[in-house]
Parts: C-alpha cells; structure tokens; sequence
C-alpha cells in the first residue's frame, strides 16, 4: 500500500488549502469526540446491564485507550508507507469494524466481546489521532499551534457534548429509573430478560456508526486533503539534530509524552467519572447524564479564551502553567470542599462543580503540550507524534486506578489519583519543556 501521492511543504500551501485542511481535520475531531466521550455513559450503562463492580467498568476505557500505546508506533509506520489519506482511511475503517463487533456483543450480552469492539475502535482512533495531530500543528504558523489546537478542541469537546445526550435520548427511556430500581427484586430469569432487551438497544445505533465510518474512511480519501511533508527541517533544526540518532535524545518530547499520560487520565477521569459521582450524591442517570456535558462546556470556555488571548495577550506556555495551576487547586477543592449546593436544577455537594470546572483547567493543556514537545524534532516528527499517542493511554489506565481507589475507600477519595498528575504537569510547563539534553 505504498503511496504515490508526493508530500508537499507546509509553506507553499494558499490560505484557501490551509483553510480547507483545517475545516476537514476539523470535521475528524468532532468525530473523534463524538466517539470517545459517549464511554462517559457506556460506562454506568455496562455497569448496570452486564452486572460489574466499579472496577469492571472502567475496563471501557482500558480497552478503549490502551489500543493508542498498541497501535501508535505500528500507525506512524502506516502514515509513512501509505500516507496521511490512506492511513486515515484505514484507521475509519477499523472503527467501523470495531462499531459492528458490538452488534454480536449485544446479542450474546458478552462483556468481553464489548471490550473487544472498544478496541477496534480504539486502533482507528490511534491510526487517525497519529496523522491529525501532527498535522494540524504544523499547518500554519509555530507560535499559533495552540490557537489552532484549541480550534480542534472545540470540535472534538462539542461533539462530547451532544454524544452523551444523543446516546442516552436514544438507549434510555423515561421508565428506565424504575426498572434499575426493580432489578434487585426480580428473578433470575426475570432480570436476565430484562438486562438483555437493556443491553440490545445498542444495536441500531451502532450498525448506523458503523455504516457512517466505512463510508465516511472512503471520502476522506478521496478528498482534497494535501499530504504534508512533516519531516521537513530548517537549517538550524538540521544542524541541531544532526548527531541524532534516537527518538529518546529529545527530553523534552518524552516528558511531554509522560505529560500527556498524565493530562488525557485526569481529562477522562473528570468526565468519565462524573456521572458516578452524581450517583452517589442520590442523582439518577437520567439526570445525571448532563455533567459530562457541563464539564465540556467548560472545556470548550477555555479553548475560546485560548482562541482569542494566545498569542496575542498570553503565550502558549504561560496558558498551559495558568491550567495545570488551576487543575492542582480544583483537585483540592473536590476533596476538601462540602456543603448542599442547587445550581441549574440540580441539589447536589458542591464539589461536583469542582469536577466540573476541571474542564476549564484541562482546556489548554494539551494545546500546550503538543507544540512544545514537538519543537525541534524535524525528521523525528512523525515517530515523535506517534509517542505523544501513545501517552494517551492514560485514559486506559488511570480511570481503572480510579475505580480501585472508589472501590477500596469511597468515589471522593479516589479523586486524591489527580493531584500528583497536576503537580508534574506544572513541572512540564514550567521546566520540563525546556530540556535539550539529559542531566545524567
């Protein structure tokens, strides 16, 4: 599957190609949301209809992210020998496969098949993620990356916003609390029966995404999209980069990959785990299913504030310390703060509004990240940005150390997991961006 399409350089693109570009990566990360934030409610949904501790549970995101530090380096690989649109194609595709797995997964009310869909999808989200986000932080000038990265936020937080609430609108039914109220009373057979017709609703939904991503991997292809030349070096980088050999001489990009470890688990804890911890508070999931939503919406506030204030009154790097600051202290605050609170119709602790405001603190952090890690690397970009990708399996494996946390102690004291990740994402940008060279 060897390309024959000839990479060009970033800068002979017109504004009207770039525009182009922009607007199309735009449209993969409003999908790219869509998809992975409805695990927000997959997972109370599985919890519920396949019986599972708090644990279990969070195997969705597991299986969904841990497909990113599987597939990253292999997909860096594929972008290389096909190119951007053809590996975009296939990464569409295997989410369609992995959209169809969970038809039998219904049928048979298998978990472990559920998981194994998760991972499918996973595997085309890694594919697509390593191509897109290289790709749109080089499309344009350096020290806009972020404003352009906030841009792409926007779309993938939008699309969080609507798929918790179009899933629930078209899985879930008004007599649904009753009927989770009833499950402890009934029979075997009885709630067997009733957990399956449950868990089939999934069923069209899924067959209808499925068709979408096959067909939707197709126009990508046969889009205008450009393929760029990410390798691309200036004399100064080419001249920097001239005695290296490995991807591991660049500090600065692999403790920007811890960095995105850190920063993907706390953004997926506060959204995944949100609706729980209403749950807790005696909130049922038909009302509940909206944090995940307002936790977006604080997202989305903090990319227009990055839109409009970077690099104009604020760098890059100042924004990304303002946030990872902002994330230690509301970490605190869920912890520590307590007290009855209405707001928006909802009578609830005051501290799920803190969870909600990690929203705001999450928001420039990746947009930060990315163009700080990728600095300098020239030829090592592709390879670079396939290990920032894998630094997304954070989302795998830091909800589970949550969900042992919530099972051992309660669902308030498991939020303790965040306030060390904060702690180095401040050290990254504050000092850890800045390293050229080992110091041992």
């Amino acid at each position: 599957m060897k390309s024959n399409t000839i990479a060009i350089d970033v800068s002979s693109l017109d504004k009207r190609d770039t525009t182009i570009s922009i607007l199309l990566i735009g449209l993969m990360f409003f999908i790219f949301g869509f998809i992975s934030w409805v695990n927000s409610i997959l997972i109370p949904y599985f919890k519920i209809a396949c019986e599972l501790t708090s644990f279990q549970a969070y195997l969705v995101a597991f299986a969904f992210y841990i497909a990113y530090f599987i597939m990253s380096v292999p997909a860096s690989y594929l972008l290389k020998v096909a190119g951007f649109k053809k590996g975009m194609m296939v990464g569409f595709w295997a989410m369609a496969l992995g959209a169809f797995i969970f038809i039998p997964a219904a049928y048979t009310r298998t978990y472990g098949i559920f998981l194994m869909g998760l991972f499918t999808i996973g595997i085309g989200l890694a594919i697509l993620q390593t191509a897109s986000n290289p790709y749109i932080t080089i499309l344009g000038p350096k020290e806009r990356a972020a404003q352009r990265i906030s841009l792409m936020g926007i779309c993938n937080k939008a699309a969080g916003i609507l798929s918790p609430i179009v899933f629930a609108a078209v899985i879930l039914r008004p007599t649904d609390t009753d009927l989770f109220a009833q499950l402890g009373t009934m029979t075997e057979v009885q709630r067997s029966a009733a957990l399956d017709e449950l868990i089939r609703r999934v069923i069209p939904p899924y067959a209808v995404l499925g068709t979408f991503l096959f067909v939707l991997g197709y126009l990508v292809y046969r889009s205008p999209l450009p393929e760029l030349n990410t390798e691309h070096e200036t004399p100064e980088v080419a001249t920097a980069n001239a005695g290296k050999t490995s991807i591991f001489q660049f500090p600065h990009l692999i403790l920007g990959a811890v960095a995105i470890f850190l920063h993907v688990g706390t953004q997926v804890i506060a959204i995944d785990t949100i609706i729980s911890y209403a749950g807790s508070m005696g909130i049922d999931l038909l009302e509940a299913k909206v944090f995940p939503s307002y936790t977006l919406f604080c997202t989305i506030c903090g990319y227009l504030i990055g839109i409009v204030t970077i690099p104009r009154f604020i760098s890059q790097v100042n924004a990304l310390r303002i946030c990872t600051v902002l994330g230690a202290v509301f970490t605190l605050l869920i912890i520590f703060a307590k007290g009855s609170f209405i707001f928006l119709g909802h009578a609830t602790d005051v501290s799920i509004w803190f969870v909600v405001l990690l929203g705001l603190a999450n928001s420039l952090v990746w947009a930060g990240i990315w163009p700080l890690a990728l600095d300098g690397l020239g030829r090592f970009t592709k390879l670079g940005a396939s290990i920032l990708i894998m630094g997304l399996c954070g989302n795998a494996i830091m909800p589970l150390i949550y969900g042992y946390l919530a099972d051992v102690y309660d669902l308030r004291v498991a939020y303790w997991v965040l306030f060390p990740c904060y702690l180095y994402l401040v050290y990254y940008a504050v000092k850890g961006h800045q390293l050229r060279k080992w110091g041992f």
